[in-house]
């Protein structure tokens, strides 16, 4: 596992980079997240030239409960 900090104003306010095989799970935890905590929602994934699967970013304050749907 691959992690890149970054600094973020506040406590409690995360940003996640989701990887993933394919779009469609990637999706998934991403709507699973938003469910958890207050997210930046579903974000657009990218592929990375020459590298297996799928990414996103989602900023969350986990502070805050999410959607509850």
């Amino acid at each position: 596992m691959e992690i890149d900090e970054q600094r973020i104003a506040e406590p409690g306010l995360v940003v996640l980079d989701v990887a993933a095989a394919d779009e469609d799970t990637v999706r998934a935890v991403m709507e699973v997240l938003q469910k958890q905590w207050a997210t930046s929602g579903i974000t657009p994934v990218w592929r990375t030239p020459g590298e297996p699967g799928v990414r996103a970013r989602v900023y969350a304050d986990v502070r805050r409960p999410g959607t509850g749907r």
